[in-house]
């Protein structure tokens, strides 16, 4: 068993689809480097969690309150992007509704329970979600890494900017090129 994890954040339908309520082209370009590298981690032994950004229907939620509706329960905005298939025998899939993929979820205890110690994270907003789970992550001492070209948000300069605080602050920023090589020499 590998002591490193895949996390893909928020690759759900509003995010990733032209019809979906937050849309960004960004969230697109990236959708199939994602899609690699899962299959590429889950080749190597990697566990593998997809954080599912999902807010409960008709209930209350501080995030809804200065935000645009998204990722509603029950509307399908809220679902895995199909580009990204869940092995239900391996996987994980986990709901969370604040920008940290730690915050209010099991997320450390499935990652412990796994002997994770190095967290792979991908996905959407650099600025929140990603940031977010990087820093949390910092913080409960995993090793964190993220590929600049599996990331993205509304904002290149935002994107950049926030990719030079996490590698300056809180892990390594690397691409997915230097990832694979890292696999390859059985180095995660």
């Amino acid at each position: 068993m590998s002591d490193t994890a895949l996390i893909v954040v928020d690759m759900v339908r509003d995010f990733t689809d032209p019809n979906g309520l937050v849309f960004y082209p960004q969230n697109r370009q990236i959708l199939p480097r994602i899609a690699e590298a899962v299959e590429r981690c889950r080749a190597h032994g990697m566990t593998i969690v997809f954080m599912q950004h999902c807010y409960r229907a008709g209930k209350p939620d501080k995030n809804l309150v200065n935000m645009r509706p998204n990722c509603i329960e029950g509307t399908g905005g809220e679902e895995l992007d199909p580009m990204l298939p869940v092995d239900a025998a391996h996987d994980y899939v986990i709901r969370k509704r604040r920008y940290s993929a730690f915050f209010g979820t099991d997320l450390d205890l499935v990652l412990r329970e796994n002997g994770v110690r190095n967290v792979i994270v991908v996905g959407t907003k650099t600025n929140c979600c990603i940031r977010a789970t990087v820093t949390d992550a910092y913080f409960l001492d995993y090793h964190v890494i993220v590929p600049r070209d599996a990331v993205a948000t509304n904002d290149d300069v935002v994107n950049e900017v926030n990719l030079t605080d996490i590698g300056k602050y809180f892990g390594e920023v690397t691409t997915l090129a230097e990832l694979y090589g890292q696999m390859k020499k059985g180095l995660l």
